[in-house]
């Protein structure tokens, strides 16, 4: 049974870090790209960052410079280094993960990031 289980999310002030990490379990952690998205109220699902096995990364614009995505192959985690957090970062934040030759796709169940003074 794959579970993404993620922690960290809580309310921070603007300007403030956090760190988001997500567990993985039942997946074969090597052969899929590790991933964060995001969901506001009233908006689409959104890629944040993205991560192969390999370490190469895709940001989005908005939160380039300001977040870092990693993740560690031994103990099967990835995680969301967010600085300079922004009002318009809150959302709830999902792991994903996409195997690389099935295309398979799961989810975590989310973790919720407000941003607010």
């Amino acid at each position: 049974q794959v579970q993404l289980v993620e922690s960290g999310g809580t309310l921070v002030q603007p300007g403030g870090s956090l760190r988001l990490s997500c567990a993985a379990s039942g997946i074969n952690f090597s052969r899929n790209v590790m991933g964060w998205y995001r969901q506001a109220l009233g908006t689409q699902r959104e890629l944040v960052a993205n991560i192969t096995r390999g370490g190469r990364t895709t940001y989005a614009d908005s939160v380039k410079g300001r977040f870092t995505i990693s993740r560690d192959n031994d103990k099967n985690t990835v995680s969301l280094e967010m600085n300079s957090l922004k009002l318009g970062d809150t959302a709830v934040y999902y792991c994903n993960s996409k195997h690389i030759y099935t295309g398979v796709t799961d989810w975590g169940q989310g973790t919720r990031v407000t941003v607010s003074s």
